[in-house]
């Protein structure tokens, strides 16, 4: 069975994103900060515990990340967390470099 979504749903403060995964091109990054490069937007998540986000997003298995209020953005001090979803839109004829 192909547990492989349409779309990942970013959820931002003041807006959402819906990216489809049959335009991601690859992501990039470790444990604290991952790049994820889509045909037409680049997404970047800071936080904590991220490796497993790479392994999810590979595999196309991630529905929705939420950036979380202000508040919570230090409540949690270990384990697995977004601090910050970063949506940047890619300028025409720009490379894919983290």
């Amino acid at each position: 069975m192909d547990d492989r979504l349409a779309a990942l749903e970013i959820a931002q403060l003041k807006q959402t994103y819906v990216l489809p995964w049959n335009q991601f091109v690859y992501a990039v990054g470790g444990d604290d900060e991952v790049h994820a490069f889509f045909a037409t937007h680049e997404v970047i998540v800071k936080g904590s515990g991220l490796d497993q986000l790479l392994t999810d997003m590979a595999v196309q298995r991630v529905a929705v990340m939420h950036e979380p209020a202000r508040a919570d953005r230090f409540s949690s001090t270990c384990g697995h967390f977004i601090r910050e979803i970063e949506v940047r839109k890619n300028e025409a004829g720009q490379d894919y470099q983290a």
